[in-house]
């Protein structure tokens, strides 16, 4: 006799999309008791899944399963159109996006689409200005947490990542990047209407701005406009006892 899955009452569920099983701590509703269940663990903080060589603990045991390929170092999820692989066939799914160029989700504010689901809600407190990552050393907040890690930097003074080739370090990886390029004399930010290249996109940014004529930094005091703010805070010399401003062209920085 044929199965259908209406036969079993658990799957009716997930087939209306019926969600009778609700979170009394967030509201949060499921369609199985089980995943409620599983949810829970959130705001109980137990961990009851724990690692044998690292005793670290986790809330699912798919969690677990996907830590330990980090001890074996065993990387099952290989990509079929490069040479990635990941511990978990969601990292697959999502880093398949790099290739297909999918942005399933998208900001109902801007609609500006996103690959993964994160990135959207990071992105959703560009609009709700919320910033919930606080520094405990100087109670400056930040709507992402690698922001906030970023910013610890200037606490701890801290530079994990070493030039090889001169040994400067630097606070961040990308800073690392872009400094590497100072020896490879990689340029890979190239102007669409000169060809001219540049080792940064912020360059390559401001070089624009000579074919665009855009001046978005004006003086207050005499309404002058500048292509980039550095020559507009560095523009002026103030000499109190002749009250006088002498004003330096910085239009080099732009070529």
């Amino acid at each position: 006799m044929a199965f259908s899955p209406y036969d079993n009452p658990r799957h009716i569920h997930v087939l209306d999309n019926e969600k009778p099983h609700v979170c009394e701590v967030c509201n949060k509703a499921f369609p199985l008791k089980y995943h409620l269940k599983r949810h829970l663990l959130i705001h109980t903080k137990e961990k009851p899944y724990v690692c044998e060589i690292c005793s670290k603990g986790f809330s699912q045991s798919s969690h677990l399963k996907a830590h330990l390929y980090i001890h074996t170092k065993e990387r099952p999820y290989a990509c079929e159109m490069c040479d990635s692989a990941f511990y978990r066939i969601g990292d697959l799914k999502v880093h398949l996006r790099s290739h297909t160029k999918e942005k399933p989700y998208i900001c109902e504010m801007c609609n500006k689409s996103f690959s993964r689901s994160v990135y959207l809600k990071e992105h959703l407190r560009i609009h709700t200005k919320e910033k919930p990552y606080v520094c405990e050393m100087c109670s400056k907040s930040f709507s992402q947490t690698g922001h906030l890690k970023t910013h610890l930097l200037v606490h701890t003074r801290e530079k994990p990542y070493a030039c090889e080739i001169c040994n400067k370090s630097f606070g961040l990886n990308t800073s690392l990047k872009q400094h590497l390029r100072i020896h490879t004399k990689e340029k890979p930010y190239v102007c669409e209407m000169c060809n001219k290249s540049f080792s940064r996109t912020a360059y390559l940014k401001e070089h624009l701005r000579i074919h665009t004529k855009e001046k978005p930094y004006s003086c207050e005091i005499c309404n002058k406009s500048f292509a980039l703010n550095c020559s507009l805070k560095n523009i002026y010399v103030f000499i109190p006892k002749r009250n006088l401003i002498f004003v330096k062209y910085a239009t080099s920085l732009l070529l």
